[in-house]
């Protein structure tokens, strides 16, 4: 089994070859727990096909894939984008919910909500990423 911290207040375990991640609540600042609730990309992927529409799915898969690659925690090291959807500034998604730091439906929601909003649909902000290399 091998170890990694992934914050200063969160441990998590990964089992090597299983691809499962088990996290522990450890006590934060203040005391108060703080709950990884991130999950394996392939969850995440199954996840997002229970949301998104299935005729926009695809469309979906290729931008988070992209921009993330299924990690809840992604960060862009240039501009601080953060999550799935690389929200920016990343507590934009807290609009979502309150969990949004570490939850995988929350930043799907988020990243949804945002390319219709934006672009019309996933598929139309996937035609956009593809002409222009972001979104």
């Amino acid at each position: 089994m091998a170890f990694r911290i992934r914050s200063l207040r969160t441990l998590s375990a990964s089992i090597a070859g299983a691809g499962i991640l088990a996290s522990a609540a450890v006590m934060g600042v203040g005391g108060a727990a703080h709950a990884d609730t991130a999950i394996a990309p392939t969850e995440a992927q199954a996840l997002a096909a229970s949301i998104v529409p299935a005729d926009q799915i695809a469309s979906f898969d290729q931008i988070i894939s992209h921009e993330s690659g299924w990690n809840v925690t992604a960060t862009n090291a240039s501009s601080g984008a953060y999550g799935l959807g690389q929200a920016l500034p990343g507590n934009k998604m807290a609009s979502v919910g309150a969990d949004w730091e570490t939850n995988a439906s929350t930043q799907i929601k988020w990243a949804l909500s945002y390319m219709n909003s934006t672009y019309g649909s996933p598929n139309a902000a996937w035609s956009f990423w593809q002409a222009n290399g972001w979104y």
